[in-house]
């Protein structure tokens, strides 16, 4: 922690052990970090969170927009933000735990310089295909890929996005050959998979599932621990045989680092009580995500584990970003 930090954190701890039970509370209003833009899945949740922290913590929370550099602009705002309580950031699997693996030039450390505070919400990939490919099932689309190296192209947000990293977790796992197409976002790529210019993507759910309900697309398996509900039919991974490429896309709250200890205590039990709330879990899902929570400690060894899962198909997959 640096000297300036080490002194706002001594400054805000003070008052914070002061008050009655120990509990902290917040007196300015919270700036809440998404480091991509509004509408997709990670910007969706964090403002139903923003909000249920606002009536909780009884400050205004505002939910901030800073992309670029597929989301470390955001991170590295909340990273030099004073941790005193009026800054967070929903981090994310790839800002988190994978680009660390893929930007030589960061300047900061996710897990070193953020302070874990609490899940918020996980979704899961799908593997779809153009209607076009001669593949009804995950079988006899490996049996395809196997017998054509090479042949097939997925499409991608691009170089390094999750649309990029899990479905090379999936051709490690399979050990096919399939070309990556990036494209400037998941939403390009995914229609050009509908006109059949790329013939599959790992898509999340909640950007597919329109298309695959409306027969643009064809399911084959999602990337789940078990079936997603929105695809009751569509076996799991483990299910066709593939449990290394298991996969959960995931959204975290952090804070600056040396934020102090009754101030992610504080926030933690806010969110935990907000993510417990039937209304919320069911707009996540209406989203496509799963309300989930946990402790600090439990992100603290969960983002170790995820940053190690990750740097081993970065370095195996010698995925690079351009």
């Amino acid at each position: 922690m640096t000297t300036r930090r080490a002194a706002i954190a001594a400054t805000l701890l003070a008052p914070a052990l002061a008050q009655a039970q120990g509990a902290w509370q917040p007196t300015r209003p919270i700036r809440f970090v998404v480091p991509f833009p509004a509408g997709g899945a990670t910007d969706v949740v964090a403002r139903v969170l923003g909000e249920r922290l606002q009536e909780t913590l009884g400050q205004p929370v505002v939910v901030e927009n800073r992309t670029g550099a597929g989301g470390n602009i955001g991170v590295e705002n909340v990273v030099r933000s004073a941790p005193d309580g009026t800054t967070l950031l929903m981090g994310t699997t790839g800002t988190l735990t994978v680009n660390p693996h893929l930007y030589s030039n960061l300047g900061f450390d996710p897990l070193r310089d953020l302070a874990p505070i609490s899940m918020a919400f996980t979704t899961d990939h799908v593997l779809i295909v153009n209607p076009n490919v001669q593949a009804q099932t995950a079988q006899e689309f490996l049996a395809l890929v196997r017998a054509q190296p090479g042949r097939l192209s997925y499409g991608s947000a691009g170089s390094g996005s999750s649309t990029h990293t899990v479905p090379e977790l999936f051709r490690l796992a399979a050990r096919v050959d399939i070309t990556h197409v990036p494209y400037r976002g998941s939403a390009p790529a995914l229609n050009d998979v509908v006109a059949g210019n790329v013939q599959v993507m790992l898509d999340q759910i909640p950007s597919a599932i329109g298309q695959i309900q409306a027969g643009r697309v064809r399911a084959l398996a999602v990337t789940g621990a078990r079936r997603s509900p929105l695809l009751p039919n569509v076996p799991t991974m483990a299910e066709i045989g593939l449990p290394d490429a298991q996969a959960t896309s995931w959204g975290a709250v952090m804070a600056p680092g040396g934020t102090p200890a009754p101030v992610v205590a504080r926030f933690n039990a806010a969110i935990r009580e907000a993510l417990a709330q039937q209304a919320v879990k069911d707009r996540l899902a209406a989203a496509g995500a799963e309300a989930v929570s946990s402790t600090p400690e439990e992100l603290a060894t969960y983002l170790r584990a995820e940053s190690e899962k990750w740097a081993r198909v970065v370095r195996e997959a010698r995925i690079t970003v351009n």
